[in-house]
């Protein structure tokens, strides 16, 4: 498995003067998600909870519904010049009987670590229709629950800590219980991660859990909770235009700006009770 850190040396300069130093940054690599052995999407990521990356990939493409839609994933002979496997190429086996994406031009992939949905080309390519409602989810949480889940969150970005370099993703419970924590250089792939683990955990569709993100809230992200048939998705930066109009075409409760005992409710608000 690749380093999630790299140690880089640095010349720092401040207003005391300028020194030498070691620097840890967050490992950056790709990972190419391979289905039935035919390629299907690259995306710069960190390394690790690979599996849970593309469960939570394909979830969202509206390949999969449950974990036993897959029947295997396996890591592939991707070497660098010295012949060790990067751990870089990743082969999902679906379950027989579940069909295979398409893999038209309009669904070719190749993501970023800011964009998830770089490769599609089209509107219509992009938004997907879940087979999870997140309208008919009854998840409901309070003001005061929200307003701490930012500071939670920081206290499990272990990673970002060290490196200041991770945007990170959580899974939760309408008591402000964090059910899992995943951090990567991108926030799609952060998302993707902590769906996937659900996925795995057997918790797909999740109308019983909110979505937290440690940056803005994107339409892609929008897009991959409602996927999930997740009611509440809460950022600590903006949303974009595009994200508010999916999330009330969803029925979907986002929120943004979630600062302190701040916050913007942009769409949903019934399901946040002060």
């Amino acid at each position: 498995m690749g380093r999630v850190t790299v140690r880089r040396p640095v010349r720092h300069i401040s207003a005391t003067g300028e020194r030498r130093r070691p620097d840890s940054l967050a490992a950056e690599e790709p990972l190419e998600i391979r289905v039935g052995g035919k390629a299907l999407a690259v995306t710069m990521r960190t390394p690790g909870h690979d599996v849970e990356l593309a469960h939570g990939f394909l979830l969202s493409e509206g390949v999969l519904g449950s974990r036993e839609d897959i029947a295997a994933a396996r890591y592939c002979d991707g070497v660098d010049d010295q012949g060790r496997n990067t751990y870089n190429v990743l082969d999902v086996t679906l379950a027989p009987g579940v069909a295979p994406p398409e893999t038209g031009v309009e669904r070719n992939f190749y993501t970023t670590s800011s964009c998830g949905v770089c490769g599609k080309a089209a509107l219509d390519a992009v938004k997907l229709k879940s087979r999870f409602s997140p309208a008919e989810s009854t998840f409901e949480v309070k003001t005061d629950v929200l307003a701490e889940l930012p500071d939670t969150l920081r206290d499990k970005q272990k990673v970002f800590k060290s490196t200041g370099g991770l945007h990170a993703a959580a899974l939760f419970t309408p008591d402000g219980e964090l059910a899992v924590v995943r951090e990567d250089v991108g926030r799609h792939n952060a998302v993707d991660k902590v769906l996937g683990w659900a996925l795995q955990d057997g918790r797909i569709p999740a109308p019983h859990l909110g979505l937290l993100v440690s940056g803005r809230a994107s339409f892609e992200l929008v897009q991959k909770a409602a996927m999930a048939g997740i009611g509440l998705l809460a950022a600590v930066s903006a949303p974009s235009s595009l994200a508010v109009e999916l999330a009330e075409e969803n029925g979907m409760t986002l929120i943004g700006f979630l600062r302190g005992d701040s916050m913007n409710l942009y769409t949903g608000d019934q399901r946040v009770l002060v």
